[in-house]
């Protein structure tokens, strides 16, 4: 959010229609109220930039000392007089205008009622009770805007239950495809249902206290990518000349001519080369968002009528481990890793290309090392309670944007990294270098190390459980 100005802004009040007044003020004599009122605007739409020591140019939202001060010359809020506030006329400013919070470019201006909320709220004395701090929030995005919505599953779902009925019977086996649109080719190995003991033992090497305890766990057949998503898969749904919004949706979109792939969510451009000179075809694609590989997933199915989403937890470690019950898929030794994986020790501080090394036992390559993986999980420290009542199929639904479930090890971790009970979560650190504000919904900068595969699951989706896998961030991100 951009940054308040320090002085006063000679702005007229905004008139609202008087059923929104008389909404505001059909509970009695105080009109708002802070926590239901108040709170949700302030934590959704100020303070991912004007948070504590990270407040954007110092300006802080989140106590009621730091807003009502007058450090600044003037508090941001002066109870009784929202012309003589800040807040409000900062909010309240032309979309135009330099000072408009917040700017353009991340959502402003805001909704009438939002700001009426909060001329209300400072011309009824601006209450905030005490010992309140308020916390950054995502924001809820709409989606009605974009084609990339309910109807769009629909089509989508549609699509996969034509393929399958084209397709019925006959035993589960490996095979290839081409990406429609570009041509590329791909590998899925088919992956037999049945259970396997999650997590590791109490007396494996390097255990961390987030891998158990170790619980049978049951998955269903599904087909997993047999490497890495390549740049040369994921590139061309990165990279168009396609002008699009910031949440994805192209800007000339036209239904009239426009196909179900079209209105799929994409990245925005990168603002720098994002291979960071470590090599392109061949080599895994690196640092996007869980929703953008989720949406590329989308994008997939809705060229080829397959519904494919990133693995389960569940899913990735049975795939990992292939039948085995050690801390590799080949055994206990890390003496033995390097036939089978790029990490620290021989890795030249790069990833590498995609397959190189011996595949596990199901004919999966680069499940240990080379680049993390995304998985579709929320992370959580305590998994294994979490599931203790769903150990088949489960599945943690993300319900906040961070931490989200990563697997694997990478070119940049040590041996105890790579094992196949190794678990760990996302963090917003992983944006640190991007320069944008609000930070990108699509790539993390930092996470040079990241990428992920895909699955396709035998049993056809619902459209409810499709949107849960490709949209699972889609009402969370800022």
């Amino acid at each position: 959010m951009q940054m308040f100005q320090a002085r006063r802004h000679a702005l007229g009040v905004w008139s609202v229609p008087a059923v929104m007044v008389a909404a505001l003020c059909s509970r009695g004599a105080s009109a708002v109220d802070f926590a239901s009122d108040v709170q949700p605007i302030l934590e959704q739409q100020c303070l991912s930039c004007h948070n504590g020591e990270d407040a954007d140019s110092g300006y802080d939202l989140s106590t009621r000392a730091a807003v009502f001060d007058d450090d600044y010359g003037e508090p941001l809020v002066a109870p009784g007089k929202p012309d003589e506030s800040p807040l409000f006329t900062t909010m309240n400013a032309s979309a135009d205008a330099d000072e408009l919070m917040p700017p353009a470019d991340a959502g402003g201006p805001l909704d009438k009622q939002s700001i009426e909320t909060i001329r209300v709220w400072i011309a009824d004395g601006a209450q905030w009770p005490n010992g309140v701090t308020l916390r950054p929030r995502a924001k809820p995005v709409d989606r009605s805007a974009t084609p990339d919505n309910r109807q769009l599953l629909e089509e989508i779902h549609a699509k996969i239950v034509n393929t399958a009925a084209e397709s019925a019977g006959g035993e589960m086996a490996d095979y290839r495809g081409e990406i429609p649109r570009t041509g590329v080719p791909y590998e899925m190995k088919a992956i037999p249902a049945g259970t396997f003991p999650m997590g590791s033992p109490a007396d494996e090497a390097n255990r961390q206290a987030n891998e158990g305890p170790q619980t049978e766990v049951g998955v269903g057949a599904f087909w997993m990518g047999a490497r890495e998503v390549s740049w040369d898969e994921y590139e061309p749904f990165m990279i168009s000349s396609i002008e699009r919004r910031k949440n994805g949706a192209r800007k000339d979109y036209d239904p009239a001519k426009h196909t179900a792939v079209d209105a799929v969510s994409a990245p925005t451009a990168p603002y720098m080369e994002m291979s960071f000179g470590m090599g392109q075809s061949g080599y895994p694609a690196i640092s996007m968002t869980q929703h953008a590989a989720n949406k590329y997933c989308q994008w997939l199915s809705a060229q080829t009528g397959h519904f494919y989403r990133l693995p389960t937890e569940a899913e990735w470690e049975y795939a990992c481990r292939a039948g085995a019950t050690t801390a590799y898929s080949f055994g206990d030794d890390p003496a033995r890793l390097g036939e089978h994986a790029w990490f620290y020790d021989n890795s030249n501080e790069k990833y590498q290309k995609v397959g190189m090394k011996k595949p596990n036992p199901w004919g999966l390559y680069d499940m240990h090392g080379n680049v993390s993986e995304w998985t579709a999980d929320q992370y959580a420290a305590d998994y294994f309670a979490q599931i203790s009542g769903q150990a088949e199929n489960p599945f943690l639904k993300p319900t906040t944007l961070y931490p989200r479930s990563v697997r694997g090890g990478s070119w940049y971790d040590d041996p105890e990294q790579l094992r196949s009970a190794y678990r760990t979560g996302s963090d917003p650190i992983w944006k640190q270098q991007d320069p944008q504000l609000p930070k990108s919904i699509w790539y993390h900068t930092d996470a040079q190390w990241l990428g992920f595969r895909i699955v396709r699951p035998r049993r056809l989706p619902t459209v409810d459980e499709m949107d849960a896998f490709w949209n699972s961030a889609a009402n969370l991100i800022k």
